[in-house]
This record gives structure tokens, sequence and C-alpha cells, in this order.
């Protein structure tokens, strides 16, 4: 079963405090231990240095006889305070008083050598041992010299205390304080965790189920952003995410509509007339403007279908610019010579075009279906009698190129749709039966593929112009053409 990010978050953070609490507990019993076992080597060390001072004030030499009541009864407070066996020894190692209860076992065993010798060299003796076999069990045994008056040595004295018995009680009280206050604190910190997983987790859930409903289509649905951290700028990313997707649901439905509509209007007409040729509803003598009428809708079709595949190569960037070293006004030209009818139908004056040639860096079949068709739109939409005007300015390293006419031009509503897919004004659907509303969006999208911006201005009854930007041709990277080298 898969683990929720909640219950894994939350185990992870348990465990470590589980880990760092054990890790603490290790720590804290080898501290104590080897505090336990300082303070006992201290307790010795200071209670035996109180034994040899008494001593070293009483007798000269040490043996079975020379210590004498006193020492022995301040010896025996000494063990009764501390807990520990007190023993003299001489300078054979034979032990000569003992406070442990008769009969004492150091008497029948005496100190070996190498213990002496380590007193002897060291001036002092600690040991966490059997004390060269003596004890059954591990002891904490200090030992110190005994001097005479002349500084010589005559003796020692050990204090013995056993070791297992009080560290175990002790650190068995440690672990149960230490164990007492973990839980508590783990307690309360799992509850901390929870709580705080749980809030961290929470924007997360509403997320997965913003984008389950995102998946669905709904695209209605906003996360809340209370902070701008991680989270919250991808809480923020979705809201945007879904905003977007809203924006091209939209625009999906509203391309689907518009080309169900265009496709749907010229197929009616295509099919009534062909019906009414085939069942005899048209008399033959119209058969033929009909049939003219239906070759007109025919193209109509085509230039949709064509246009349709232009505007998705460039959205879906396969549409591979084959840049070169292109003359403006040459094709610009070019393309008033294609309108030459049009533009003597409505008595145009042609103005702008008197000048040098004007080079950009652009694929030049794709530039002149766009001179094409601020063109035709321009010679469409002009007043009879009215011009057409070609302006060149260049800023930088880019050319701005203005196609502008006289005529009614567009209101400041039609201004900001007029790059719209499908949009036609109200004036263009009388003028323009034939267009598809795809020029203008088209005529954008390649600009933009060359790095350039279009953009309109109009006043109302007066013009309207197109100016859109190209990068200038850079001549050393151009070969010359034929032309050029004659």
């Amino acid at each position: 079963m898969q683990k929720s990010i909640f219950r894994k978050y939350f185990s992870i953070c348990t465990s470590l405090i589980l880990a760092s609490i054990l890790i603490l507990g290790i720590a804290l019993m080898l501290f104590a231990s080897q505090y336990f076992k300082t303070e006992k080597y201290d307790l010795l060390s200071s209670n035996v240095e109180k034994a040899v001072n008494i001593l070293e004030e009483s007798t000269n030499s040490i043996n079975h006889t020379s210590v004498n009541s006193i020492t022995k009864s301040f010896l025996e407070i000494l063990s009764d305070a501390i807990e520990a066996e007190f023993y003299v020894v001489g300078m054979e190692g034979r032990t000569a008083y003992c406070t442990e209860e008769y009969p004492c076992r150091h008497t029948t065993y005496i100190l070996s050598e190498e213990i002496l010798n380590r007193l002897n060299k060291n001036n002092a003796y600690r040991e966490l041992g059997n004390l060269g076999n003596i004890y059954k069990q591990n002891y904490y045994t200090v030992g110190q010299k005994v001097f005479n008056q002349q500084g010589q040595t005559i003796g020692y004295v050990f204090a013995s205390m056993k070791a297992s018995g009080p560290l175990k009680d002790f650190l068995g009280e440690i672990l149960k304080m230490f164990l007492i206050s973990s839980i508590a604190v783990l307690i309360v910190v799992t509850i901390i965790i929870y709580f705080v997983t749980h809030q961290m987790v929470k924007p997360l859930r509403e997320m997965s189920e913003a984008a389950q409903e995102f998946g669905k289509g709904d695209f209605s649905k906003r996360l809340t952003v209370d902070d701008y951290n991680e989270i919250g700028q991808l809480a923020m990313a979705l809201n945007n995410m879904a905003q977007s997707l809203s924006t091209l649901e939209t625009m999906r439905r509203s391309f689907i509509a518009n080309v169900s509509h265009e496709l749907k209007t010229p197929m009616t007409t295509i099919g009534g007339f062909i019906d009414g040729i085939l069942d005899g509803t048209i008399a033959p003598e119209k058969q033929k403007q009909y049939l003219r009428i239906v070759s007109d809708e025919v193209k109509r079709l085509a230039r949709l279908v064509r246009s349709m595949l232009n505007l998705a190569q460039v959205e879906a960037g396969e549409m591979q610019l084959n840049l070169e070293k292109v003359d403006m006004v040459d094709t610009i030209c070019q393309t008033l010579f294609s309108l030459e009818k049009q533009i003597e139908a409505k008595q145009l004056e042609v103005r702008g075009l008197d000048r040098e040639k004007v080079f950009v860096e652009a694929d030049s079949d794709l530039i002149h279906q766009v001179i094409y068709n601020l063109t035709e739109n321009a010679i469409k939409f002009s007043n009879e009698g009215g011009y057409l005007e070609f302006e060149f300015l260049k800023e930088g390293n880019r050319m701005l190129i203005g196609i502008k006419n006289s005529g009614e031009g567009l209101s400041k509503e039609e201004i900001p749709r007029v790059f719209d897919r499908f949009y036609k004004t109200d004036r263009s659907r009388g003028l323009d039966k034939n267009g598809v509303g795809l020029g203008l969006y088209i005529v954008r999208s390649i600009v933009n593929l060359h790095g350039g911006e279009i953009m309109v201005k109009s006043a109302q009854g007066e013009y309207c112009e197109f100016l859109f930007t190209l990068p200038c041709a850079k001549t050393s990277k151009f070969k010359r053409t034929n032309h050029e080298r004659a």
C-alpha cells in the first residue's frame, strides 16, 4: 500500500526523534558511568589521604601490632561513612589491619609486586578490578604510600568499594529519570509534529484535489496562498496554470465553434445548390451561375484549410525560417502589381515607394504573405479615391514598416481584437464575404516568429495603419545576388 506523504513525513520525524533520544540516552549513560567512576575515585582518594595522615602521626612502622586502637577506630568510622573497606599493608605486601569483618580476606593474601611497584612508581594506585584475584567481583580500589617522619616509605593504605552494585543502582536511577523525561517529551513532540505535518500537508492535498478537478476540465477552482514560501509559490503556479488552461479551453471552444461555423456556411451553400441542380429545382440556364458560387465556396474552404494548416505549423513551432536578405520595397511593389486591378477599381493613390531599397533579414515567402495580407486588407477597406501609404523607419537594428489606408478605420472596441482568430468586424463581414478571419492572426504569428512586433493604429472615419518591425539585414552575413554583382 502506498504511503501518503503525511504518514511518510510523520514517520520520518518520529523515527529521527526516537533515534536522537536513543543516542542521547547512550551518551548520558556513558557520561554518567564515567562521572560515577570519577566521583568514587575522588571519594576514596580523599578518605585514604585522611587515613594516611593519621597513620603518619601515630606510628613509625607498620606491622600487626603498630596500628593502635585510635587509628583502628578512625579507619572504621571512615569505612562506615563511605561504605568501603580500608586496609593497612606493610612493605612486603602483607595486610597489617583491615576494617573488614574477621576473617579478613586481605590477611590471607599478599599484594603482588606488580601492584606495589605501580604504587611506588606513581605514588598512588587506582584500579577497577579484583585486586589480583583478592575479590570475586570488580571493586574500585585506591592506594597511597605511608611515610615516617624521616620521609621513608613504611607501608601503604588501600580502600576498596564495590563497583557493580552502586553503579548499577546509580545508572538505574539515571535511566529511570531519563525514560520518564523522554516519554513525556516524545508525547508532546509527537503531538506537535502531528499537527504541524497535517498543516504542511493540507495545502498539498488541496493542490491534489484541484489538479484532479483540472484533469476533469473544471478550471474554476483556485488555491488560497497564505505565505510566499515554496508551497505558496507552487499554489500560485497552479492558479496561473488553471487560468491559462481556462483561457486555452475558452479559446479552443471558440476555435471549434468558429471553425464549425466557417465550414458549415459554405458546405450548406454547396450542398443546397448541388442538390438544387441534381433535382432540377434550379433551371438549366441558371446552373452555370450557381456552379460559379459553388466554385467560390470551394475556394473559400480551400483557403480556410490552408490558413489553418499554416497556423498549426506556426503554433507548433514546425515552421522553419529560411532567412535571407529581402528588399521590402521590391516585395511591396510585386504585391501591388498582383493587386493592380483592385487598386485601379478604387482609384487609389499609392504613396511612400519612391525611395531606395530597404533590406531586412527575413524569410521571403513568409514576409510576402504578410505584405500581401496587409495590403489586400488595406485595399479592401479603403474608400474610393483614397490612398495607400507605405512607411519605412529604421530604429536601431530594426526596421519599422507601416501600411496605411484611408477609409472608415477601426473603432476603439475593435482594435484590441483585430488579431484574434476568426474575428471579423461587422463592416468586414459585409465587404469581405470570402475571408475566414485568420489572415491577421497568421500575420502576427509570422512577424513574431521573426522576433518582431506588430500593432495597429486607427482614427475612425479617417485611416487605419498596421505597423510591424523586422530585423535589419546585415550585409556581411549574406552573399550578394547575381543582380548585385552585375
